[in-house]
């Protein structure tokens, strides 16, 4: 049995589908039951794979939580950096707020047992994971705040809030709505517009 990812042959168009299944079904494990109490037979079985098999394609269960860290994640930065620099460059800091906030749902609820699960077992996985998933995490945040800091110092932006308080209510009400949303009750357009509308100008009429 190989031990070394690099030791191991190109893999085979079914081989890329059996990865990404076991993936995509660690990350509903993750997500439902958390990350310790998921073993890796359970992902193998939940897979369609015998327990060892698994070995074929991921070193230990710790590289299957990265790469479903790295998908969640990255759907999420990728939905929200491609709304944002599609805007013109006269674009208001609003409207490029609303475009990130369209990104962020979209990238959110379009890979929701990745996001998910990053969400939810973020504070439960090892210390090295954790670790090597700061750097990103950071950054996105950054990212946040620039266009929020761009946003205040343009007059957009209330100045008795803070960019990194805004960013952290925004960016934690996002979240969340992974695991309340339903499809069925309406389209994503109309959702993203009701939640960019609450962010904005809140929930009541103006005296």
């Amino acid at each position: 049995m190989p031990t070394k990812m690099q030791e191991r042959p190109t893999q085979s168009a079914a081989d890329t589908a059996t990865r990404e299944r076991i993936l995509l079904e660690a990350s509903r494990l993750f997500r439902h039951h958390g990350y310790a109490a998921t073993t890796l037979r359970e992902v193998a079985d939940a897979a369609g794979i015998k327990a060892g098999s698994i070995y074929y394609h991921f070193e230990s269960k710790e590289q299957i939580l990265g790469e479903v860290l790295d998908k969640g994640i990255q759907a999420v930065i990728v939905a929200v950096r491609e709304r944002v620099e599609a805007l013109p460059k006269s674009a208001t800091s609003r409207a490029k707020v609303a475009a990130a906030i369209e990104g962020h749902l979209w990238g959110l609820l379009h890979h929701g047992d990745f996001t998910s699960a990053n969400i939810r077992i973020y504070g439960q996985i090892p210390l090295t994971a954790k670790n090597r998933h700061r750097k990103v995490r950071r950054e996105y945040a950054d990212y946040w705040d620039a266009l929020l800091d761009e946003a205040m110092s343009r007059g957009e932006l209330r100045r008795d809030i803070g960019a990194t308080i805004a960013r952290l209510f925004v960016i934690g009400a996002l979240n969340w709505t992974v695991e309340w949303y339903n499809p069925q009750k309406g389209s994503f357009d109309n959702f993203a517009k009701q939640i960019t509308t609450i962010v904005f100008d809140g929930t009541f009429t103006r005296e």
